[in-house]
């Protein structure tokens, strides 16, 4: 039994880590459920004070996924038409395009990757601005994109370490 639940808890924390890269797959709350799950084996006992913490840094940076690329074209100047159409690129990005990707391919996962950088272009250029400041807001956007797979991805493989060290503490 302990096998099969140290298993199911490596499959939940690869599926977290590719969850990290691949957008609209939750990666920190599915890594966080592999914690869960390896609690319930009869050699492994997490705080409660540990599994609260690294719940609430799963919330948090689920959360901060959304509003990173939209904080990263103010950063580079965009404007609040920059930031709008950064948001309205995301969620066309994370609920409608990958449902086109069905039918088109890798098209959803590249409307993922370019809805908040294709909208923050779009936002400012309709607000009137030039086509290289819109440029370098989209390129802001793309890159709060980047920090946001990047936070997933650190959360992921910390969770992954914590699996590996306490399975095979468990095992051995």
């Amino acid at each position: 039994m302990e096998f099969l639940i140290i298993f199911a808890a490596f499959l939940l924390a690869l599926a977290g880590l590719a969850g990290a890269i691949i957008p609209g797959l939750p990666g920190p709350p599915l890594s966080f459920l592999s914690l869960i799950v390896l609690n319930f084996s009869k050699y492994i006992d997490y705080s409660t004070n540990f599994l609260v913490i690294m719940a609430v840094i799963a919330i948090v940076i689920t959360v901060l996924d959304f509003y990173i690329p939209i904080y990263g074209t103010k950063r580079f100047g965009g404007t609040k038409a920059g930031s709008r159409g950064a948001l309205i690129g995301l969620i066309a990005g994370v609920f409608v395009l990958p449902f086109l990707g069905i039918v088109l391919g890798p098209f959803g996962l590249i409307g993922i990757i370019g809805g908040p950088f294709l909208g923050a272009y779009l936002g400012e250029t309709m607000a009137g601005t030039s086509t290289g400041f819109a440029l370098r807001s989209a390129i802001g956007s793309f890159i709060g994109f980047v920090a946001g797979t990047l936070m997933k991805l650190v959360y992921s493989f910390l969770v992954f370490f914590y699996l590996i060290k306490d399975s095979i503490l468990a095992l051995f």
